[in-house]
């Protein structure tokens, strides 16, 4: 996509609108570092086209992603967008995408929701993520691994690497022996270990917001919960509802898994992958892979609240509007599965479990605030989150204005 004369915007914008074709101008309006392009380059961007460029790359992807959501939801009110919070921190996931295009898709979509994330969950931090293309059960070597941190070591400190899908806590050992900025460590080298701990743990607090937004108690007691994914966080996440009196039922793609479950909590249901969003219960939990909120799930929902760890469950935008329409109410997911970020990122001072524990059990607080500001401003949850991490994003964004010596 080229640039274009700002003469050429204005006849495109003209001309979409007689046709009755929304759209929104992006524009560059401060730029300090490496911003692909100058003060007041701008773009053209409605729901199914874009014309003109502000540079490409994650940029350009937050900020058409970000047009295209007020188109969504009619928001005719100008935003400024900051993306300055600090360093990207975000996981490693090597993974056997189909191409390179399905991984950059992938990780652009990751990174940006890992930004959204460490906002809400009032981390300095910014968003990233990184993908290896390939089977880790053939591909994954030291050798590979360490020529990687070398690659993250070159980017001198403006991303932060963690464990993600198909790398683990041994695989950050081996590649901070190349790289410092790695979190994600194994105890042994002063890591926090893995974080599926308190990823589970804050997704259960966020789960308990929702309880007590939709039933008036902070407690699932009695509720039967259907939780789809019980790998790591999943597995863990059943533990804290088992506790807390839960009815629960769950499913997963690997039979072992399942297996490991019930022979440990025998009284826990299972069901067919396919069958279990579409059950009978109170609270739906995805802690699988994304995208599995879709328009074809929304009306055969019975679950009153969508609480999970998986990354980007809803399938497109729009889909919020949809569940908010059924009176289903929609926990952001990257406001629940927070946790996680939150303990590899008190890795970065030093970590201390009860400190990052501690953070960790404010995601009920921050996931009540969004509740609460959905409700006053006659909007879905997720687009109440992205508003507030987008408030703190400008906020402090605004402070980097102020150039301090020695501080970025």
């Amino acid at each position: 996509m080229s640039s274009v004369a700002s003469g050429e915007l204005r006849e495109a914008a003209a001309g979409w609108l007689a046709a009755g074709r929304a759209a929104v101008v992006v524009e560059v309006v401060a730029a300090q570092g490496s911003v692909p392009r100058d003060r007041g380059t701008r773009m053209l961007v409605a729901l199914d086209a874009a014309l003109g460029t502000i540079g490409g790359g994650h940029l350009e992807l937050k900020a058409t992603t970000a047009a295209r959501a007020m188109l969504m939801h009619g928001d005719r009110q100008r935003q400024q967008q900051r993306y300055a919070l600090g360093p990207a921190l975000g996981g490693t996931r090597f993974y056997p995408y189909a191409d390179e295009a399905a991984a950059l898709s992938d990780v652009l979509a990751l990174s940006r929701a890992m930004a959204y994330k460490a906002a809400c969950a009032g981390l300095d931090l910014g968003g990233g993520k990184a993908v290896i293309l390939g089977d880790p059960a053939t591909m994954k070597t030291e050798p590979l691994l360490r020529a990687f941190g070398r690659m993250v070591q070159s980017l001198g400190g403006r991303y932060y690497t963690a464990c993600d899908v198909g790398t683990y806590v041994q695989d950050m050992d081996v590649i901070a022996k190349e790289c410092d900025y790695v979190t994600g460590r194994s105890p042994e080298h002063g890591g926090a270990g893995d974080s599926a701990v308190l990823t589970a743990y804050g997704v259960f607090q966020a789960m308990r917001a929702a309880a007590e937004h939709t039933w008036g108690a902070p407690s699932l007691q009695g509720r039967r919960v259907a939780v789809e994914g019980v790998g790591k966080v999943g597995r863990l996440l059943v533990d804290l509802l088992v506790d807390d009196d839960a009815t629960i039922v769950v499913s997963d793609v690997d039979p072992a898994a399942v297996g490991r479950l019930t022979a440990a909590l025998p009284a826990v249901e299972v069901a067919a992958v396919g069958a279990l969003p579409t059950l009978d219960v109170d609270v739906y939990a995805p802690c699988a892979l994304g995208g599995s909120v879709d328009d074809a799930l929304v009306p055969a929902l019975c679950a009153k609240i969508i609480c999970g760890a998986a990354n980007n469950q809803l399938a497109h935008p729009g889909v919020e509007k949809a569940l908010a329409d059924r009176g289903v109410l929609y926990t952001p997911d990257y406001v629940a599965n927070a946790g996680g970020v939150v303990q590899v990122a008190d890795e970065i001072e030093g970590f201390r479990f009860e400190r990052a524990r501690a953070k960790a059990a404010k995601i009920y607080d921050s996931t009540l605030a969004i509740f609460r500001l959905a409700d006053a401003d006659g909007v879905p949850p997720a687009v109440a989150a992205d508003r507030l991490a987008e408030r703190r994003m400008a906020e402090i964004g605004r402070l980097r204005t102020v150039l301090v010596p020695g501080r970025s």
